[in-house]
C-alpha cells in the first residue's frame, strides 16, 4: 500500500454484471444496454421500499447467472442503499444464509463496494464476492427533500435519483473479465457546502483528491486511461472537477465520463444538473463500462464513487456535507 493506493497482484476481474433500471432510466442513452427496464415503479410491490428491495435482489441473481454462477458460489454479498439502516439490502438479502456486509458510502457504496470485495479476493480470502447497490427516486426523494405529493420545485443543481440497481460479481480472473488492477482508498473531504440540492459541488473536491492522489502514486495522466468515470457528479460537479485539475495544470481533455451526466438526456429528459443516487455509478458501470472494456473498446479505465455522506438530521440541522471518493482501476 502507498499512501492510500493499493495495487492487486492478482489482478481479481469483473466476472459478471447486471443492471436494473426504471422506467425513465431507460428512456435515457443507456436504454439498450440494460439487463432490466421496469415498467413499474413499483414493482409489482406494495411499497417503494420493498420495490427496492426486490430489485436489487433480483438485480443480484441475475449477475450470478451472467458470471455462469450459483448462489452458493458466491462467498460474501457486499451491499447497500440510501435508505436508513440500509433497509432496502438488507431486506433483499434477508432470506440468504450467504454471509453479508453491509454498507453505506452514499452514492460511492458501489465502488466502495467492488474496491473491498476485490482486497478480498485478491488475498485469497474468497473466490467469489458479489457487490450490490440500489436506489429509487421515490423512495429518496421523500427521506431526503420532501413527499412526492408535496409538488416542490427543484432547483437547477438538484439532482435526480436513479431508479434501479447494479451488481458486480467479483472473482479470480478470467481472460474476458475486466481486470482490477489497483485502488485509491478515498478521505472525507469537506467543502463547507451546506445546501442538499447542490450535491456535485459537495462531491467535486473529494473526487479531485482521489483521482490526483492516484494519479500521482501511480505515476500517470490523464493521458494514460481511455475514460475516467466519475459516480455521480452532475453536470455541476464535472464542469467543478475540471476546473479543480485545470488549477493544478492538468486537462481531463475528452477523458472524463460522469454516471451523472450520461444517463440521462439533458435536452429531452428534464433532470436538471443529472442523476445520482447510489444506482447511478452501478447501473452505469454493470451496463456501459463493463460492456466496453469487454469488447475492448475501453482498456484502461479509472472508476470514481462519489458520495454525499448528509443525512436527513444532518440537513435539518444545518450542517456542511462531508463527501467522499473510492477509485478503483480497470484494465483488459
Amino acid at each position: 500500500m502507498n499512501n492510500k493506493t493499493i495495487v492487486l497482484r492478482s489482478t481479481p476481474g469483473i466476472i459478471g454484471a447486471a443492471s436494473f433500471a426504471g422506467k425513465k432510466e431507460g428512456e435515457g442513452p443507456l436504454a439498450a444496454k440494460f439487463d432490466v427496464i421496469l415498467d413499474d415503479a413499483k414493482y409489482l410491490e406494495k411499497t417503494w421500499e420493498k420495490a427496492e428491495s426486490k430489485i436489487q435482489y433480483d438485480a443480484y441473481q441475475t449477475a450470478v447467472k451472467k458470471a455462469e454462477l450459483n448462489e452458493a458460489d458466491i462467498d460474501c454479498i457486499i451491499s447497500g442503499d440510501l435508505l436508513n439502516q440500509c433497509i432496502a439490502s438488507t431486506f433483499a438479502h434477508r432470506d440468504s444464509d450467504t454471509p453479508y456486509l453491509g454498507l453505506y458510502g452514499a452514492c460511492s457504496t458501489f465502488a466502495e463496494g467492488i474496491l473491498i470485495g476485490a482486497l478480498m479476493v485478491n488475498a485469497g480470502y474468497i473466490n467469489h464476492t458479489a457487490a450490490c447497490v440500489s436506489s429509487h427516486f421515490c423512495t429518496a426523494e421523500r427521506q431526503f427533500r420532501t413527499p412526492l405529493e408535496y409538488g416542490a420545485q427543484r432547483t437547477p443543481t438538484a439532482q435526480w435519483t436513479v431508479t434501479g440497481a447494479g451488481c458486480a460479481i467479483i472473482g479470480t480472473r478470467r481472460e474476458n473479465a475486466p481486470f482490477i488492477t489497483a485502488a485509491t482508498i478515498g478521505a472525507i473531504k469537506d467543502g463547507g457546502i451546506t445546501d442538499a440540492n447542490n450535491m456535485g459541488a459537495a462531491m467535486a473536491p473529494a473526487a479531485f483528491e482521489t483521482i490526483y492522489t492516484h494519479m500521482k502514486n501511480t505515476g500517470t495522466s490523464p493521458k494514460d486511461y481511455d475514460m475516467i468515470a466519475t459516480g455521480d457528479l452532475g453536470h455541476v460537479g464535472a464542469r467543478l472537477l475540471r476546473e479543480l485539475f485545470e488549477m493544478e495544470g492538468i486537462s481531463l481533455e475528452n477523458r472524463l465520463f460522469d454516471c451523472g451526466c450520461e444517463i440521462f438526456d439533458s435536452n429531452t429528459q428534464d433532470t436538471h444538473a443529472g442523476g445520482s443516487g447510489a444506482a447511478c455509478s452501478a447501473v452505469v458501470f454493470c451496463a456501459h463500462i463493463v460492456e466496453e472494456i469487454k469488447k475492448r473498446n475501453l482498456k484502461r479505465v479509472l472508476f470514481a464513487g462519489t458520495g454525499a455522506l448528509q443525512s436527513v438530521l444532518s440537513v435539518q440541522q444545518k450542517e456542511s456535507i462531508p463527501a467522499i471518493c473510492h477509485l478503483i482501476e480497470l484494465s483488459v
